[in-house]
């Protein structure tokens, strides 16, 4: 999951991206660096072709600010440059997944 840290280069992303997930978390916060591989490893063998970026809010206010994340983890899912999914603090991978497939397979697999 490639950071990133600039608000009009994540803008251009979305709009541009058919699925993005946005992956808000901290160095400080053990329970992200717990769930982060298990989203990684998801996307990667679920989901392949979602791009997937990590937004730290402590070096990126800017972004957590524009869109709202006030706790971590947090994760947004972008379908078409539209905010779909949001899921904060108690993420579970099936939860996750369930958000994600149905779109998925409409934008991917037809």
């Amino acid at each position: 999951m490639e950071g990133i840290y600039n608000i009009q280069e994540l803008q251009d992303k979305i709009s541009r991206e058919k699925v993005l997930v946005l992956y808000f978390s901290s160095d400080s916060c053990s329970v992200c660096k717990v769930l982060k591989p298990k989203v990684e490893e998801l996307l990667r063998d679920k989901f392949p072709r979602i791009l997937a970026h990590y937004v730290d809010i402590e070096k990126s206010p800017v972004i957590s600010g524009q869109f709202r994340v006030f706790s971590i983890p947090t994760i947004l899912i972008f379908f078409e440059g539209k905010e779909q999914v949001r899921y904060s603090r108690n993420i579970s991978m099936h939860q996750l997944e369930a958000a994600i497939e149905r779109p998925y397979a409409l934008i991917f697999e037809n």
